[in-house]
């Protein structure tokens, strides 16, 4: 019976990531052709739409749900800071938290299509060989999204972590919220327990996303704001 279940889940999982290959496909080259003139907050909402398609795809192949706790700040920008656990978070809260501009690694860019779309959504490459290259241009470009009403993205740990694990939280991102004096919203979830850090079998199940309070930024110095975002955040992963 474990290999009939392991086997289905094998065949599931499969037909996820072929939909996904092709949504994206189709979304980054009609998005190219149709969209690429339009202003971002109209273009955006194209590609994000791709971003909705794969996480209701995800639904149907695999099973898996997503319930959410917490509310979004309205009417202002934030740095949103992440924990970064498999693929799932970057796509579902580049959909969720739209608009929104996401920081990556440079070399998500040269991704066909992928690459393209990551590009039309305003996201900020940086290049992590060069970590002061890499702090200046997420704060010269962070600000600059901010300043245009579009929130950040970041997943401070740099790269996906397993459950139970903790990487080393980088703090370029609480230096941006407190040069742009905007609030920083922490994030938590348990999607690598059901899509692993590793892996290509994503189990079914509910993947919960835990929204906390806005943290003020004012008056605030960025190793122990950033400490306050980082227990925070893998506090409330221990408890999911």
């Amino acid at each position: 019976m474990e290999n009939i279940a392991n086997f289905i889940l094998t065949i599931r999982s499969s037909l996820f990531f072929i939909g996904y290959a092709l949504i994206t496909v189709v979304v980054s080259v009609s998005g190219l052709l149709f969209t690429s003139f339009l202003p971002f907050h109209i273009r955006g909402r194209y590609f994000v739409l791709g971003n909705a398609l794969i996480i209701y795809w995800l639904r149907i192949c695999c099973g898996v749900k997503t319930q959410v706790k917490g509310t979004l700040p309205k009417d202002t920008p934030y740095v949103a800071m992440a924990k970064h656990q498999s693929q799932w978070e970057t796509f579902y809260l580049q959909w969720y938290l739209f608009p929104v501009a996401t920081v990556v690694k440079r070399e998500l860019f040269n991704i066909p299509f992928f690459g393209w779309a990551l590009r039309m959504m305003n996201a900020i490459g940086i290049d992590r060989s060069n970590p002061r290259a890499a702090i200046r241009q997420t704060m010269e470009q962070g600000l600059s999204r901010l300043r245009n009403n579009y929130s950040l993205l970041i997943f401070p740990e740099g790269t996906r972590t397993p459950v139970g694990k903790r990487g080393k939280y980088a703090r370029s991102g609480a230096g941006i919220a407190i040069e742009a004096g905007v609030a920083v919203l922490p994030i938590a979830h348990n999607g690598g327990k059901l899509w692993p850090a590793k892996g290509l079998k994503i189990k079914p199940g509910t993947i919960t996303l835990v929204i906390g309070d806005p943290i003020p930024t004012s008056n605030r110095e960025s190793r122990e704001l950033m400490l306050e975002v980082e227990n925070w955040i893998e506090a409330q992963c221990e408890l999911l």
